[in-house]
């Protein structure tokens, strides 16, 4: 097991992977933080390339079953350098992975597979975000999707990317069991869209919007859906406007005229499923 106890070319490779998004999509890898992120990362499959270990104490029960579970090169790390990886300055992680990312492939998400819950024909429940800034609301809506058993997300456009180590831990893990994939633009998704209608699954394009055609809870979700959500600031676009076949309104009361997105997307998923779940 090779140690590191500098600043070395390794080190500032891992800390590339956290800081520099150019740098980590270059890689094509990531360095994941966390007991749940780690664990939800191997448990759905996802290859670690790296284990990095805390040098100077002894790992936990936890610990050596990640490290029995999954092979990986590992490299014994010093306190205060896991210190800065581990993005906590009172705590050092005993144990950081670097994962290797998937490739953006819309194939990835199963439209006419079984809900997450195992029943057949559940109906697929999905999200596109609409060029989101935060990295915090792509992490956030990744956790409600996983919650309320929705199977893709899909980031399109100019957006905050979602393996900045800000959206890993606003998901507590859950990017690594919601399929996730980035798009340059709504084009791609769009075609996708036609291609699932085209093999027999008729995806309902839903966006939202404060001045939206109907209310949320008079829409019917219970089909295969599509959510849309537009950016923190501007909304949707207008191409993803024309798009959708239906615009929804949360109703709103009190002084606040709007949801933030991951709020807004979280009120309209938990919708869908207890429309579902009464039918």
């Amino acid at each position: 097991m090779q140690r590191v106890t500098t600043r070395n070319a390794a080190f500032q490779q891992w800390e590339a992977l956290l800081s520099n998004r150019t740098k980590r999509h270059r890689a094509g890898e990531l360095v994941v933080q966390g007991v749940r992120p780690i664990t939800v990362a191997v448990e759905s499959g996802w290859t670690v390339r790296t284990w990095l270990v805390d040098a100077d104490r002894s790992l936990s029960t936890w610990a050596h079953a990640m490290l029995d579970r999954v092979r990986a090169h590992t490299y014994a790390v010093s306190t205060p350098l896991m210190r800065e990886l581990g993005g906590k300055e009172d705590d050092a992680p005993e144990l950081l992975a670097v994962v290797e990312m998937p490739p953006d492939d819309l194939a990835r998400i199963a439209v006419g597979a079984a809900g997450t819950d195992g029943t057949p024909g559940t109906a697929f429940l999905g999200v596109v975000l609409d060029r989101p800034s935060s990295p915090g609301n792509v992490g956030t809506v990744a956790r409600s999707l996983d919650a309320f058993g929705g199977r893709g997300l899909v980031v399109a456009g100019h957006a905050a990317d979602p393996y900045d180590p800000r959206a890993l831990r606003a998901s507590t893990g859950s990017l690594f069991s919601v399929p996730t994939v980035r798009v340059p633009s709504g084009r791609e998704v769009l075609d996708w869209v036609a291609a699932q209608r085209a093999a027999g699954n008729p995806l309902t394009l839903v966006g939202t919007d404060e001045d939206g055609d109907v209310e949320l809870a008079e829409h019917d979700l219970t089909g295969p859906t599509l959510l849309l959500t537009g950016n923190e600031t501007t909304g949707l676009s207008a191409g993803w406007r024309e798009a959708c076949d239906v615009m929804v309104s949360i109703p709103m009361g009190g002084s606040a005229s709007s949801l933030n997105a991951a709020s807004a997307t979280t009120v309209v998923l938990y919708e869908a499923v207890r429309q579902r779940r009464a039918r």
